[in-house]
């Protein structure tokens, strides 16, 4: 098989990763890939939302199956391009996409068909929100409707915070349209665990757990990021939590939007809070997590790419999902500054260490390839240095240890991932 894969990321590499590792590809494309992806894949200059030349260029190599990553190509209609054009893609179309796109549609499915998650009110102008935060209980959780990169959520904890929150998001416009309409949400307290799943339209397959860290600092401050780390499994999500999650979430999910005429063929990542009134959904995305997939799939046993063609087949029950008895903690190095202002085009050291240490990754999130052919710093999340041991403090210790042996100028990143598992 000929594939192509849509993105640019560390979830992109990981995806490039495991991919390659299954005997069906011949040949593999990432359109446009970074510095990493480059070393297992041809990579092509086109951007994530070029939909006209990613399907161009997928017709003229003769492209079997298309993987398109990044939540922005799937939101606005990537998977559609692609089947417009009788391809085979992976990952949900437009009308399904919609499950992350925007937040008030997900949450009103939520509450539609009685899905936990938390008390909410959307609003379209912000006069009525800071009408409603006068009577509202503090602290409260504000959203962006739409896609933010993983930033547009702030949690307020007093009245003077939200309003400020308000006119960020409505009217200062800081994350875009993006802000044109907001979710004003209960503030849950609780642990957060996140829950991949396949989905083949009726179908769930359920992946291993993980943890993400939101926050830039340690000890969860500073602004929110993509993420800055992430541990597998998580120790907090237990069988009886699995339990009612597959009954009263998970395929709950799937059989809504499968209701609403938009069924969902591809990821489905649940944002689990985990409260004493039981497990409640924070969000949901429509794709593969970053950085937990390069957690997750490294403990995969199966063959991606059949996974992937059960899911777009409808065959997905007959997949005997497995993940391996381990642990995997991925640790990002940063450009200091990031999530704000950062520099970029710092040569990247020491990644030669990875080649022979089983166990042990690399994942490039923003590299690119420099003048000499050697990788250079290209964005704020630069590397996910990930890796496995026999439990999860074993993991950590192995992932912090191998962060010693890259470097760039102005690395930067958190030094407590995964500190939560010392109170499991």
């Amino acid at each position: 098989m000929k594939v192509l894969i849509i993105g640019g990321g560390g979830r992109e590499h990981a995806i490039a990763w495991k991919a390659v590792q299954s005997p069906k590809v011949h040949k593999l494309y990432c359109a446009p890939g970074n510095a990493g992806i480059a070393e297992i894949a041809e990579c092509v200059d086109i951007g994530v939302m070029e939909f006209d030349r990613q399907v161009e260029f997928a017709r003229s190599k003769g492209i079997d199956l298309v993987i398109v990553g990044p939540d922005d190509p799937l939101v606005a209609g990537a998977a559609d391009a692609f089947l417009k054009a009788g391809m085979r893609v992976f990952g949900p179309e437009k009308k399904a996409a919609c499950l992350e796109g925007s937040k008030s549609f997900s949450k009103d499915l939520m509450k539609k068909y009685n899905i936990p998650t938390a008390a909410y009110e959307t609003f379209d102008q912000a006069s009525a929100a800071l009408t409603y935060l006068e009577t509202a209980k503090m602290p409260v959780v504000l959203k962006a409707d739409g896609l933010a990169l993983g930033k547009g959520v702030l949690i307020c904890n007093t009245l003077e915070e939200a309003k400020d929150g308000v006119r960020t998001l409505m009217l200062d416009k800081q994350f875009g349209s993006a802000g044109d309409r907001i979710v004003v949400e209960e503030f849950m307290v609780g642990r957060e665990v996140s829950v991949l799943a396949f989905v083949d339209g009726k179908n769930i397959k359920i992946m291993t757990s993980a943890q993400d860290h939101k926050r830039a600092k340690d000890g969860d401050k500073g602004l929110n990021t993509g993420g800055m780390g992430t541990f597998s499994p998580s120790p907090f999500y237990t069988e009886e939590i699995d339990a009612f999650c597959r009954k009263y979430i998970y395929q709950a999910t799937v059989n809504a939007m499968k209701s609403e005429n938009r069924e969902f063929k591809g990821i489905i990542f649940f944002g689990l809070m985990l409260t004493k009134e039981g497990p409640k959904v924070l969000e949901y995305n429509a794709r593969f997590g970053d950085p937990e997939t390069q957690v997750v799939l490294p403990r995969m046993k199966n063959d991606i790419i059949e996974v992937f063609e059960a899911c777009i087949d409808g065959t997905l029950d007959k997949i005997d999902l497995q993940f391996e008895d381990n642990a995997a903690v991925c640790v990002v190095l940063a450009s200091a500054g990031y999530p704000e202002h950062y520099e970029k085009g710092f040569p990247i050291k020491g990644l030669e260490h990875f080649k022979d240490q089983a166990g042990y990754y690399v994942f490039h999130a923003g590299s690119r390839s420099g003048e000499d052919g050697m990788p250079v710093t290209n964005g704020g999340r630069v590397l996910g240095v990930t890796a496995l041991g026999r439990d999860l403090k074993e993991a950590r210790a192995n992932a912090y240890e191998a962060t010693n042996w890259v470097d760039f100028e102005n690395k930067y990143m958190r030094h407590d991932i995964g500190k939560a598992i010392d109170e499991a």
